[in-house]
């Protein structure tokens, strides 16, 4: 069993660790050595090395995916969602730290959607508070790094997440949505492919959704096994095709198991009937 199972899906085509290193000892060894090709370029042996920290962290920022790149997907999504009739309406957040979407149901009920990016950060899986207008709330990681499996960020993210909502009551999740524009991409192909859909102009895969525990002191299993049934996941998949009782075949879970000693964590994954993937530690 490995972390990876916490996801359907699987990278293809990120760079091994051996090419990574290659990469790194290029950089430092060729380049950083190479004195004679520096004072061609007009730079220093001493500018070079003082400002390459600098630097790579100026191409690893224009390399990742922008907020404004996550913040379009995220909208176009709901978009999706009130042009299907699946929700009222939803109110566009002001952008920030905790920037949150707030969905109106058929029904009344008030949905919050937390858009972050990828879980494996403090920021992204800690730095959120529950409004206290929400029926359901939901962190949604609109993730496109390739650096780690999806199921592994997933797992880093959920183990963050467990030692905040451990400790702090007010603030609890009822689901986390793992989900951008490489999921059914040729990056990431998606084992629900035969489910995408068009929304436009977008090919849209179904989203990786999670059910989350309440967390209850004094109980020692918490959706171990997925009981935990939210509202959301239904209305969400809906407007993926995915309708009838087939949309509990695509909902996974994040379950936990305390005892006197550690707390256990299970993730499942499920992405059709009978197909189901889980990661336990």
């Amino acid at each position: 069993m490995s972390f990876e199972d916490a996801a359907p899906c699987r990278h293809r085509g990120a760079p091994s660790s051996d090419l990574v290193l290659q990469v790194v000892n290029l950089l430092q060894e060729v380049v950083a050595q190479d004195e004679a090709y520096l004072q061609s370029k007009g730079i220093s042996l001493n500018e070079f090395n003082r400002a390459f920290p600098a630097a790579i962290e100026k191409i690893r920022g224009s390399w990742a995916a922008s907020n404004k790149d996550r913040r379009d997907f995220a909208l176009r999504t709901i978009e999706h969602l009130a042009d299907s009739g699946v929700i009222r309406g939803y109110d566009t957040p002001k952008y920030g730290d905790s920037t949150i979407y707030r969905l109106e149901l058929n029904d009344g009920k008030k949905i919050g959607i937390i858009q972050k990016g990828c879980p494996d950060g403090a920021h992204s899986s800690t730095k959120w508070e529950r409004p206290p207008w929400a029926d359901e709330l939901y962190l949604w990681w609109l993730c496109s790094s390739l650096k780690l499996e999806p199921g592994e960020h997933i797992w880093k993210g959920v183990g963050r997440l467990q030692k905040k909502v451990a400790k702090e009551a007010n603030n609890q999740l009822d689901g986390i949505i793992f989900y951008n524009d490489k999921c059914g991409s040729a990056e990431r192909p998606c084992p629900k492919a035969s489910r995408v859909i068009t929304a436009s102009g977008d090919e849209l895969p179904p989203p990786c959704i999670y059910s989350f525990p309440t967390w209850k002191h004094g109980e020692d299993e918490l959706n171990w096994h997925g009981s935990v049934t939210r509202q959301f996941p239904a209305v969400l998949l809906s407007a993926f095709g995915i309708g009838g009782d087939d949309w509990q075949n695509h909902v996974g879970h994040v379950g936990f198991k305390l005892s006197a000693r550690k707390v256990r964590t299970e993730i499942t994954t499920r992405f059709g009937a009978a197909k189901a993937s889980s990661a336990r530690g």
